[in-house]
C-alpha cells in the first residue's frame, strides 16, 4: 500500500501542479514523521508512490523500458510528418487525375494536414489528462491509419483534403503528447538527448515524405502514397499498442487508489495526491482550453509564433520546389524528392549540435551566474539558428533567381534546416524546462500556432514567387527571421521575469 507524502524531485506532467491545490491534511502519525500517511479532513488516505524509489514512478523505470518508450514515441513523431509530405511530390499527378489546375488547391493538399494537427492538439491534450497517454497513442494510430485507407480511395479532390485534415488530426498526437511523455521519465539533466530524437523526428519526417513519395508515385501511381503510410502505420500500431506503457502520474495514482478503494476493508477511503476533485467532466471542460489560455503568458505566445514562422518556412519550400528542380532544372519525380535531403541533413547537423551544445551550455551559465540553472539559458542556442535561417533563405534564393548549379541551392537548404531545428529544439526546450508540470499543454500550445502558419503560409507562396521570383520572395522570409533575432535577447534578459510575474501566473 502506497501511503507516502514524500514529494518526488521534478515533477513530469501536467496534473503534478495539482499537487499543491489537493484538500488540506493532517498526519496520521507523529507530526514529526515525513513519511507518515497523510489523510484528508474527512478521513480520506491521501494516495503517492511509495518514496523516491517507487518502481511504479515512471521516473524510476529501467533504461531499458525508458528507451523503449523513447523509441516508440519518436518512431510515430518520425512516421506522421511524413504523412504530411509524402502527397507533396504526386501532386500534380493528383491534379491532373482530378482535372484540377488550380495552384493554391494544390498547395492546400499538403498543408491542410498540418491544420489537423492545429485542431488535433485541442482535444488530445485534455483527453490525455483525463484518461491517461498510453490510451491517446493507441487510439490516434488507429485514426491514423484509417483515414490514410481513405485518402488512398479518395473519389474526388474535396473528399481526399478532407480525409487528409482527418488524418492530420490523428497524426497531431505523437507531436503533442511526445514531449510530455519524454518529461515523464527522464530527469531535466539528461532530457536534452532524448528531445533530440524526438525533435529530429519531427523535423526529419517531413524531409522524408517528398522522397518516398518522388519514386513510389511513377513506379506505382499517387494512390499507393497513402497506400503506403497506411502499411507503415499498422507495422508501428503492432508495435505500440500491445506494449505502450502508461507514464502520466496523475492516471496512475488514480488507478493505484481504485486498487486501494477495492481492497479496502472497515470503510478505509484512500484519495490519489493528485485528485483535483473534479468530475471527469469539469476536468475536461477545465483543461481544453489550456493550450489557448497558456498563448496569454507572452513568452509561450513569442517563442510559438517565432517556432511557427520558421517551421512555415519548411513547407513554404516543399510547395516550391517543384517549380525550381522540376521547371527550372528539369529533375524528374524521384530526383525532385531527393532535393529535400539538402534540409534533412541540416537538421541532423542542427540536432548533433544544439544536443551536444544545449545542456552543457545551461551548466556553464549556472556556473557562471552562480545560480540553479534556468530555462532561459536554453536561448543562445537559439540565435545561432536565428543567423542561418536567413542564410539558408538568401542563398537558396538567388541562386536559384541565378540558375546555378542545383547543387548550389540545396546546400542553401541544409543552412536552412540546420537553423529550423535549432531554433525549434532550443523552443522545444526552454518551453518544456520553464512549464515541466504543463509539458503537452505547451506543446499543444506551440503545435496550434506552429501548424496553422504552416497551413497558410504555403497558400500565397506561388503568388509572391511569381511576383517576386525565388531572390526576393526568399528575401522577404530572411527578412522576416532578422527581424525575429532580438526576441531571443529580450527572453534571455527579461523572460524568467516575465514568466514569474503575478498577472501571467493564469490559473491553467
Amino acid at each position: 500500500m502506497s501511503t507516502s507524502s514524500e514529494k518526488m524531485d521534478q515533477p513530469s506532467s501536467d496534473a503534478d501542479i495539482e499537487a499543491d491545490r489537493r484538500p488540506a491534511t493532517i498526519n496520521s502519525g507523529d507530526h514529526n514523521d515525513d513519511k507518515a500517511p497523510k489523510v484528508t479532513e474527512d478521513g480520506s488516505t491521501i494516495v503517492d508512490f511509495d518514496g523516491p524509489d517507487d518502481t511504479e514512478n515512471p521516473m524510476n523505470w529501467s533504461s531499458g523500458k525508458k528507451l523503449f518508450l523513447i523509441f516508440s514515441v519518436t518512431i510515430m513523431t518520425v512516421l506522421s510528418p511524413i504523412g504530411s509530405t509524402i502527397s507533396s511530390a504526386a501532386a500534380s499527378d493528383i491534379m491532373d487525375h482530378f482535372h484540377s489546375d488550380n495552384e493554391t488547391v494544390a498547395a492546400l493538399m499538403t498543408t491542410i494536414y498540418l491544420l489537423g494537427y492545429s485542431f488535433g492538439p485541442m482535444a488530445i491534450a485534455p483527453l490525455s489528462e483525463l484518461y491517461g497517454r498510453a490510451i491517446l497513442y493507441k487510439v490516434c494510430i488507429v485514426w491514423f491509419i484509417i483515414f490514410h485507407v481513405a485518402c488512398a480511395a479518395s473519389p474526388n479532390l474535396g473528399a481526399l483534403i478532407v480525409f487528409r485534415f482527418l488524418a492530420g488530426v490523428g497524426g497531431s498526437c505523437p507531436v503533442t503528447l511526445g514531449t510530455g511523455s519524454i518529461a515523464d521519465v527522464v530527469a531535466p539533466e539528461k532530457r536534452t538527448g532524448a528531445l533530440a530524437a524526438y525533435v529530429i523526428g519531427s523535423l526529419l519526417g517531413p524531409s522524408v515524405g517528398p522522397v518516398i513519395g518522388g519514386y513510389l508515385t511513377p513506379a506505382a501511381g499517387w494512390r499507393w502514397d497513402f497506400w503506403f503510410m497506411a502499411i507503415a502505420s499498422g507495422a508501428v500500431a503492432l508495435l505500440v499498442i500491445p506494449t505502450m506503457p502508461e507514464t502520466y502520474a496523475y492516471v496512475l495514482l488514480e488507478r493505484k487508489t481504485k486498487r486501494l478503494n477495492k481492497a479496502a476493508a472497515n470503510g478505509q477511503k484512500y484519495r490519489s495526491k493528485l485528485d483535483t476533485g473534479r468530475t471527469p467532466a469539469q476536468h475536461f471542460a477545465f483543461t481544453i482550453g489550456r493550450p489557448l489560455k497558456m498563448l496569454a503568458v507572452p513568452v509561450v505566445f513569442l517563442q510559438s509564433l517565432y517556432a511557427a514562422v520558421v517551421y512555415s518556412y519548411l513547407y513554404l519550400c516543399f510547395t516550391t520546389f517543384p517549380a525550381v528542380f522540376s521547371d527550372q532544372y528539369g529533375f524528374g519525380s524521384g530526383p525532385s524528392g531527393l532535393v529535400t535531403l539538402g534540409f534533412g541533413v541540416g537538421s541532423t547537423i542542427g540536432v548533433i549540435f544544439c544536443g551536444g551544445v544545449s545542456r552543457k551550455l545551461v551548466a556553464y551559465l549556472a556556473a557562471r551566474n552562480k545560480t540553479d540553472p534556468k530555462p532561459e539559458y536554453f536561448l543562445p542556442t537559439m540565435i545561432v539558428g536565428g543567423f542561418l535561417i536567413p542564410i539558408g533563405l538568401f542563398w537558396y534564393g538567388w541562386s536559384a533567381e541565378a540558375k546555378t548549379h542545383w547543387i548550389v541551392p540545396i546546400i542553401g537548404t541544409s543552412f536552412l534546416g540546420a537553423g529550423v531545428i535549432i531554433t525549434y529544439m532550443a523552443s522545444t526546450l526552454y518551453l518544456v524546462d520553464a512549464y515541466t508540470v504543463y509539458a503537452a499543454s505547451v506543446t499543444a500550445s506551440s503545435t496550434i500556432v506552429r501548424c496553422l502558419l504552416a497551413t497558410l503560409l504555403p497558400l500565397a507562396g506561388s503568388a509572391m514567387y511569381d511576383r517576386l521570383g525565388f531572390g526576393w520572395g526568399n528575401s522577404v522570409l530572411g527578412f522576416i527571421a532578422i527581424g525575429f533575432l532580438p526576441l531571443t535577447v529580450v527572453l534571455y534578459v527579461y523572460g524568467e521575469r516575465i514568466r514569474t510575474t503575478k498577472r501571467f501566473q493564469v490559473n491553467f
